[in-house]
């Protein structure tokens, strides 16, 4: 089994071609997609794609770091809305997470203080509902760092979606014990100097695969739109890092992510 932690397949570059982009995932190997929200707009066609195909795709509600605007507790105020049972919507099936939430201060901040506030609540509602989050930061390590302090003693569990940072980095966020590290495209790449800090410092029972599709696709298919069924170059790359084989790879990559989705394994078991 391989499961695919972080794919946007809802959005719009795959609405000619998603039957046969989960075909190919499933034919892959790849059983499970979990599907990120990104803002609220994104909830629709997002259900859509979960509704769709029920056994394979499991939606996550939050709102993306980007996407955090002068508006955003009344944009809170309804992505929340998909976090109830009973919510009027009927948009989806239960999230099984939250996310993507976070922080990414690369490219403006000119909404930071919104965009801490927005990803303290949303921490929030991970405790308050008792879900796992998928976190993003680009830029802003030390602000998120400091965030998740704050929030040590609820016990969150989660990924570190898209890790490329150091040893020392990887060692701060496991230091919470909850989480494992996203690993997808990135750690294929020529110049990349992630193989090495997984291989020194980062457990395989301590990661979990994804491939952010469609960005940031692995080696032979950067450049080209990314999909999960691409997942197992990543696969491969990482048994060759921790001396294993591609099987081992996808068992304990997949039972970790179990460990940290339980809500996960009651739907698989239970479908």
């Amino acid at each position: 089994m391989i499961v695919d932690t972080h794919t946007h397949i809802y959005t719009e570059v795959f609405d000619a071609d998603r039957a046969d982009v989960i075909t190919r995932a499933h034919e892959a190997g790849v059983d499970i997609l979990l599907l990120p929200n990104i803002n609220l707009a994104s909830l629709t066609p997002l259900s859509n794609t979960c509704r769709t195909w029920p056994d394979i795709c499991y939606p996550l509600v939050g709102l993306h770091p980007e996407d955090v605007r002068e508006d955003y507790v009344e944009v809170l105020k309804e992505i929340k809305k998909s976090l109830t049972p009973a919510s009027p919507q009927g948009r989806m099936s239960p999230p099984i997470g939250i996310g993507e939430i976070g922080l990414d201060f690369y490219w403006d901040v000119t909404y930071r203080a919104e965009q801490l506030r927005a990803f303290e609540l949303q921490l929030g509602w991970a405790a308050e509902y008792h879900l796992p989050v998928v976190i993003h930061q680009r830029a802003a390590f030390n602000e998120l760092y400091t965030i998740m302090e704050s929030f040590r003693s609820e016990a969150l569990t989660g990924i570190f979606h898209c890790f490329g940072g150091t040893a020392e980095e990887a060692e701060k966020l496991l230091s919470f014990p909850g989480f494992s590290l996203g690993i997808g495209g990135t750690v294929t790449y020529k110049k990349s100097t992630l193989p090495d800090v997984l291989r020194n410092s980062v457990p395989l029972d301590r990661i979990v695969v994804e491939t952010d599709a469609p960005y940031l696709s692995p080696v032979p298919y950067r450049g080209k739109r990314n999909e999960p069924a691409f997942i197992v170059e990543v696969i491969r790359r990482l048994a060759i890092i921790y001396d294993t084989t591609p099987a081992v790879v996808a068992t304990r990559t997949s039972a970790t992510v179990f460990r940290l989705f339980p809500t996960l394994q009651f739907f698989c078991l239970n479908p």
